[in-house]
């Protein structure tokens, strides 16, 4: 049985229509690096298992069954740039070769700035989906593990996360994030990238 790590008092949908999620910065698989997404039900919905050492450059985004959601793939001549491609199935390898071959578009690209991976000090990043949306992930505190996704083209925060507390107000371990998520956008996009964000964070 999967831990869990919030309370049941946190099911239920927030005032504003926003989803409440979970995300635990550890794979379910032992010894292994990735993160654990639980709904409000405290039923796992997403998962990355990274079975190398953190921050590879290829990572794929499941649901629980194993279904693959998507690949993430860092740029290794494109420094600070990482692609994702929007996929389903269980050969994470099939599908790489398959978007090789069809030259298939990024689902959206993540850039950083130059002097942020210099320096390590990653305070934001710009996100672009196949749409020309734009998005922009920014780091709340470099102390915490918090972070806001800025819609770029209106301003509006889509999803926001930050260090969970339990009922009785306990602060949990930095690698305990509660995630609000805007209840019209896709939640699998909004899980995508926080993944990236992570593995450039070099949190997984």
């Amino acid at each position: 049985m999967a831990k869990r790590v919030y309370s049941e008092a946190e099911a239920e949908l927030g005032a504003t229509g926003s989803v409440k999620y979970t995300v635990w910065m550890k794979s379910l698989v032992f010894h292994s690096n990735g993160c654990t997404v639980y709904d409000s039900n405290g039923d796992i919905v997403y998962r990355v298992d990274n079975y190398d050492k953190k921050g590879a450059t290829q990572v794929n985004l499941m649901d629980l069954r194993g279904t693959l959601l998507c690949t993430i793939h860092k740029k290794l001549l494109g420094f600070g740039r990482w692609d994702v491609y929007r996929c389903s199935g269980s050969d994470s390898d099939y599908c790489t070769r398959q978007q090789q071959k069809s030259k298939k578009k990024p689902w959206f690209e993540v850039k950083t700035g130059y002097k942020m991976m210099i320096t390590g000090r990653v305070a934001s990043c710009q996100v672009t989906t196949i749409g020309s949306q734009k998005y922009c992930i920014h780091r709340i505190c470099r102390k915490t593990p918090g972070f806001k996704i800025f819609n770029m083209k209106n301003g509006h925060i889509v999803a926001h996360a930050k260090q969970k507390q339990s009922c009785s107000g306990i602060v949990l371990g930095k690698d305990v994030l509660r995630l609000d998520v805007e209840g019209d956008i896709d939640h699998s996009l909004i899980i995508a990238f926080v993944t990236v964000f992570a593995l450039i964070c070099g949190i997984i």
